[in-house]
């Protein structure tokens, strides 16, 4: 009897509890949705995020409200989604440093980077330049430089906003297939990076395109190359990698939108088809080139595609680099 109950109990009420459930994902988001954002207020990855978040509150009616949980690069604000509740009401902007680089600079994290996020969308991209101070580096271009580093008696150095990250690995990759005798100098950022390389005291850096921009603009720095497939549109007279003469050396910073695992299927592609409709509005475009970033847009398998087919590329970088962050 207590079996036929439970029969007839499933029979009544499962349809019931389905409709429900479909409702609340059709219906997403009812209520504002939190954007937990890993790093400060005010950097790239911050400002590109609120981009995005207004638009996504223009087209699906709701708040997305961003709250900084930045510190241990990237990792506080990736635990706090990891942790969060799967029911499509907190996000993140996760940059390739969770998804492709943690678990080679770690020996622990408090996140499965394969099991703890589901992604959502590609946000962003954008390529690392090779800078040098025009007052202290004769170079020209690239191959130029090479062998002028090639022949300093005391090496060179290169800096980068810290231990970890692509502007360290991108560095520590060029000195080891050029045969360069190189240095890393961490710094807090490109803001310290750059007075010191213009007051001579650090002699390259191969950082985010984006925070130098103006300077090379002005003509106090030089740019050698840039690490994406193709030229920059904010730089567009500065050659590739490959056109410098360096090959196999495609680098850039990216960031994807992910929500914790576990999130409705529905939610995750109701969220997809609205990030890659604000990618490809023209007008979000500009406002990120404006930035030095290239939106993008993508079906969520597309992300964990690119996350795994460049981990092999980063493990080999931090290998070099001998980063450790323990």
């Amino acid at each position: 009897m207590s079996t036929r109950r439970h029969v007839l109990a499933a029979g009544l009420f499962a349809p019931g509890i389905i409709s429900s459930a479909q409702a609340q994902t059709s219906n997403w988001p009812e209520r504002p949705v939190r954007v937990v954002v890993p790093w400060p207020p005010g950097g790239s990855t911050d400002v590109l995020c609120r981009l995005l978040s207004e638009q996504l509150s223009n087209r699906l009616g709701q708040p997305f409200v961003i709250e900084n949980r930045p510190g241990a690069g990237g990792n506080i604000g990736a635990e706090a989604l990891a942790k969060s509740t799967p029911d499509g009401y907190t996000m993140s902007p996760l940059t390739l440093g969770v998804w492709s680089i943690a678990n080679y600079l770690y020996s622990r994290l408090p996140f499965d980077w394969d099991k703890d996020f589901q992604p959502i969308s590609m946000h962003w991209q954008l390529p690392n330049v090779v800078v040098a101070p025009a007052q202290f580096v004769p170079a020209t271009n690239m191959a130029e430089f090479i062998a002028w580093a090639k022949a300093r008696p005391q090496g060179v150095s290169f800096g980068s906003p810290g231990v970890g990250t692509t502007a360290q690995l991108c560095g520590a990759l060029f000195c080891n297939r050029q045969n360069i005798d190189g240095q890393h100098v961490p710094f807090r950022g490109a803001a310290q990076i750059i007075p010191a390389m213009l007051s001579g005291d650090l002699t390259f850096a191969i950082d985010n395109l984006a925070s130098y921009v103006p300077v090379i603009q002005e003509g106090r720095m030089r740019a050698f190359a840039v690490t994406g497939e193709e030229r920059h549109p904010a730089l567009p007279n500065v050659p590739t990698m490959a056109e410098a003469g360096v090959p196999d050396f495609v680098v850039n910073s990216w960031c994807a939108m992910g929500f914790p695992a576990g999130v409705p299927a529905p939610i995750v592609q109701k969220a997809s088809q609205a990030m890659q409709a604000i990618a490809n509005d023209p007008e979000v475009k500009a406002r990120f080139l404006r930035t030095g970033a290239i939106a993008l847009g993508s079906e969520p398998d597309a992300v964990w595609q690119r996350a795994r087919r460049e981990r092999p590329l980063w493990q080999e970088m931090v290998r070099i680099a001998g980063a450790r962050l323990d």
